[in-house]
């Protein structure tokens, strides 16, 4: 049987659902299930910014914040974390993941302008990558990512390696050093499928790998470095 992915988006989900059932997977859309036995992985995707409160400094900067959707899915990533089932953080999921972990934010970054989207849709940059690391054995060392955020990590929480960095220093991915979570500031899930475009890295990798995780197919072993 495909493994059941749960989504935890409040909209936008197709994207993740159309990459998430291209790699097998079959994408659950409910927002807060009470019962999480049948679902064997978690994607926490994008969205508005995180209650800084979660990081104990008092709102700066950050805008939108929907504390309702914060109480779950913090709550859902810390079930998920305690039955050992894989997390993958995209954008606003990163962010919440590396809270989760003991982390804060930067509520908003000088160099936003390079990372945030405009009329014309997401920006695409560079990011550098850690030899060893997961998105380095996807991609490469280095390679083009889109971008729309404002917000970025700034204590990195426990456990969490760096894997990489935009030039301007902004940490852009991270994976747990003995866990089976890792997380992209970016949006792999509109860079891949319908929304596939020639200018960035295809982003169904991450995807792949991660339902690689679900299926028990990826040993993570994490990259080897303090």
């Amino acid at each position: 049987m495909n493994p059941r992915i749960l989504l935890a988006a409040k909209q936008k989900k197709e994207n993740y659902a159309q990459a998430v059932k291209a790699c097998g997977g079959i994408p659950i859309l409910e927002y807060n299930p009470e019962e999480l036995d049948g679902f064997a992985g978690l994607i926490l995707c994008g969205g508005n910014d995180i209650d800084p409160d979660y990081y104990g400094e008092p709102i700066n900067g950050s805008v939108n914040i929907d504390r309702e959707r914060d109480a779950a899915e913090f709550a859902l990533a810390k079930a998920f974390l305690k039955a050992g089932k894989p997390v993958l953080g995209i954008c606003r999921g990163y962010q919440l993941l590396n809270i989760l972990f003991g982390g804060t934010l930067h509520q908003h970054i000088e160099t936003a302008g390079m990372h945030q989207a405009n009329e014309n849709g997401d920006m695409v940059h560079p990011v550098i990558a850690k030899s060893g690391s997961i998105v380095a054995g996807l991609y490469g060392e280095r390679f083009m990512v889109n971008s729309s955020h404002h917000q970025a990590v700034k204590m990195l929480g426990e456990g969490l390696l760096v894997t990489m960095k935009s030039e301007d220093g902004v940490i852009e991915g991270f994976e747990h050093k003995s866990l089976a979570v890792f997380g992209v500031q970016w949006h792999p899930e509109r860079m891949c499928c319908a929304h596939r475009r020639a200018d960035t890295v295809d982003g169904i990798e991450i995807f792949r790998y991660f339902m690689d995780l679900v299926k028990g197919g990826s040993e993570h072993e994490g990259i080897h470095m303090e």
